[in-house]
């Protein structure tokens, strides 16, 4: 298979991530199978359905595998037992909405999963904070019949309750104990935030980084976005954390803790919906970190990534117009035209 070929890109994309769909069954179980097939099905149902719509070839396009890697990373964001809805309604915007509307891949102005995963978390607030126990923190995930019944159903089983088998997000108890005046010192002492960073979720962050270097090895991606994203983190957030912990959070919980991680690497490196220009990557994606570290700070919601990314894809046409690499032999005169070899 070409591996730079649009089918071949996808197919070392969704490589890239089976180690983190591996570390989220570990962590909460089956509900990550349910929750990838559904997606995938809505995406691929929707999808035909627009292609039969628009008049297009829908075997060559069903196949190219963009609506899978997009169903995957919304598959990957949301509870594992969140309802059907919920990735009934991320498809629909993703796939409908922000893909085939504007006029199919390569045509989109916005990350498809980002736009899915935006609509459902203002949708579906209740559902998106939901998620499991780690089994790092002794988490016990329900059995397939239990998570089928709760994702079908969208309530539990009588045996169980939502108080007994979730918990909320290291980023979520952050915003909540900022909100009740805690101090770090306070929030991070809470046993919910785990034993190391970020109460288990480094596992995902950590195989997020390792299906991303895969692909920079395979030269899918460019280092210019995962870079930026890591090290512009780390370097805005160091002073902060070192003139007062009990007030500004650690490097290494921001980027571990919400979904910085898999943006530097599958979110923010879309070629389509991102910055098309060298300098314009590491503007797009500073962008991207500073918008997200905002909204964790003073927002509404505990991560910004999500909408960090869409806002930057609106400017992203005016980021390349201005980080266009100069063509040899060209010159603009005062009136902007262009003149070839300077001779007029």
């Amino acid at each position: 298979m070409n591996t730079h070929s649009v089918r071949g890109v996808m197919s070392q994309v969704l490589l890239a991530l089976v180690p983190a769909i591996g570390v989220h069954f570990f962590l909460f179980g089956l509900g990550i199978v349910i929750q990838l097939g559904l997606a995938i099905s809505f995406a691929l149902v929707l999808e035909a359905a627009m292609l039969f719509l628009r008049q297009k070839p829908k075997l060559a396009f069903l196949s190219d595998g963009s609506a899978v890697v997009a169903a995957v990373l919304f598959a990957l964001s949301v509870p594992p037992l969140a309802p059907w809805w919920v990735s009934a309604t991320g498809m629909v915007f993703a796939i409908v909405v922000a893909k085939q509307l504007y006029g199919g891949l390569g045509s989109n102005i916005f990350n498809p999963a980002m736009v899915g995963f935006a609509a459902v978390i203002i949708a579906f607030p209740q559902a998106m904070t939901r998620w499991l126990i780690p089994s790092t923190q002794g988490g016990t995930p329900p059995d397939w019949g239990s998570a089928w019944q709760t994702i079908m159903t969208g309530q539990l089983a009588e045996s169980t309750s939502w108080d007994t088998l979730s918990q909320a997000t290291p980023l979520d108890l952050v915003r909540s104990g900022r909100l009740n005046h805690q101090t770090l010192s306070e929030i991070m002492a809470d046993p919910r935030m785990g034993e190391f960073i970020s109460g288990g979720w480094e596992w995902l962050a950590l195989a997020y980084l390792a299906g991303g270097l895969y692909l920079l090895s395979k030269k899918i991606i460019q280092w210019h976005v995962p870079v930026t994203v890591l090290v512009g983190t780390l370097l805005l957030t160091l002073p902060g954390w070192l003139i007062d912990s009990d007030v500004f959070r650690s490097p290494l919980h921001q980027l571990t803790a919400g979904s910085l991680v898999m943006c530097a690497f599958f979110i923010a490196t879309d070629p389509v919906s991102g910055s098309g220009t060298p300098k314009g990557k590491i503007i797009f994606s500073l962008g991207i970190v500073i918008l997200t570290l905002a909204i964790r700070a003073w927002g509404g919601f505990p991560d910004g990534v999500a909408f960090a990314v869409l806002l930057m894809n609106m400017c992203v046409p005016l980021i390349d117009h201005y980080t266009r690499p100069k063509v040899f032999g060209y010159s603009t005169d005062s009136r902007g035209a262009n003149n070839k070899g300077g001779v007029s």
